[in-house]
């Protein structure tokens, strides 16, 4: 954009009298099994493109450019290597969740690696280097979950290729700033920090807002050997049907990554099966990779029948939803861009569609999910 094309003058909308918004959701969307292997099997007869990476985003009907994805703010990208390739190292400011769906390969990011086998989970934070390596002789593919929609919804999208000369390294701490001693030192430590009437308001220096309190972010590794161990294979062996995989750095947000949860969901052949009721909604969307098993999804009043092998948008944001697994149970990870909605105070859900609608997060919570779902309620 050049000077030129600036307005002159910012177009104004009387919204005197405005009724409430509100949610305009997306449709469900289902990738079927047989979609995503054929797409895997097309980008590994593609020539290799010149940074090495194959990959096929997931556009929903509804998305509109910038910000293309399988939900608003969210893409999911079937990414390939084939046997002896790797990608040119990147840096960006969106963050990622990767699930291993064939084969295994090598993940290098930041100061480390993480060797991603099949259905194991990943998370790779912002602006951390990484390279995708494959030194196995069998092809790797892996859906890519990623909030880069998002920010270039808003114009923001942020990445640059590093050269391919990259490798992991130890973080170097930056040198301490040198200080005058006749001058003032403009740091968090010294900048004002003063109370603003009895309720809590407080006014801070600018310090505050150009050299936030950091959060270390690590990129963190999920093997689903380990992850299984702990959810349930057999009806009555006591073991959670459904686990959070979480990252630390996230802290009250409960996620993989600062957008994203992850929960890995095993429910063993033979339970009783769910009574068919009303469901559930939240202003979060839902992403459902189903392993194992199969079942049905009623989103809106229809019912979406999945097996292994599916990809589905089960729960576009706020949208009445509720699952039901087959005779031969199931194995899903669900990606949910819930601790982006706290982080926003913008998480709402509604258990019960006659019950009340809670802010999660800002208010007392969902309780007694486990009891109700054993029961097969």
């Amino acid at each position: 954009m050049s000077l030129t094309d600036i307005p002159t003058a910012a177009p104004l909308v009387d919204v005197s009298g405005a009724a409430a918004s509100t949610p305009r959701p997306w449709t469900p969307l289902k990738v079927s099994r047989a979609e995503i292997e054929a797409e895997i099997e097309r980008l590994a007869a593609a020539p290799r493109p010149a940074n090495g990476r194959r990959g096929s985003r997931i556009v929903h009907p509804s998305a509109t450019a910038p910000g293309l994805g399988l939900a608003p703010g969210v893409a999911v990208t079937i990414e390939v290597l084939n046997p002896g390739e790797e990608t040119t190292p990147l840096r960006e400011n969106a963050h990622r969740v990767e699930i291993g769906i064939l084969g295994s390969g090598r993940i290098e990011v930041a100061d480390s690696h993480v060797d991603l086998a099949h259905l194991d989970v990943a998370n790779l934070p912002s602006m951390q280097p990484f390279r995708f390596r494959n030194d196995t002789g069998e092809v790797w593919a892996r859906l890519s979950y990623s909030n880069a929609p998002l920010l270039e919804k808003l114009g923001v999208h942020y990445a640059e290729d590093l050269p391919l000369t990259w490798a992991p390294s130890p973080a170097h701490a930056p040198a301490p700033a040198t200080q005058d001693s006749e001058k003032v030192a403009y740091t968090r430590a010294t900048a004002p920090d003063i109370a603003i009437g009895d309720r809590g308001a407080r006014l801070r220096g600018y310090e505050f807002l150009v050299d936030v309190e950091v959060v270390e972010s690590r990129p963190l590794h999920w093997p689903w050997a380990e992850v299984s161990s702990h959810l349930s294979s057999e009806v009555g062996d006591g073991k959670r049907t459904i686990m959070a995989l979480y990252n630390p750095a996230t802290q009250r947000r409960q996620g993989a990554t600062h957008s994203f949860f992850v929960t890995a969901t095993a429910m063993p052949a033979g339970r009783p099966p769910r009574r068919r009721g009303p469901g559930h909604r939240h202003s979060s969307v839902a992403i459902n990779y189903h392993f194992a098993g199969s079942g049905v999804s009623t989103v809106d009043g229809v019912d979406i029948a999945w097996e292994a092998g599916d990809l589905l948008l089960s729960a576009p944001g706020w949208l009445e939803h509720a699952h039901y697994e087959g005779p031969d149970g199931l194995a899903v990870y669900t990606v949910q861009d819930h601790p982006l909605h706290i982080g926003m105070e913008s998480l709402v859900w509604q258990e019960k569609m006659d019950g009340p609608v809670l802010a999660l997060g800002s208010e007392a919570g969902q309780t007694g999910f486990v009891g109700p779902r054993e029961a097969g309620e």
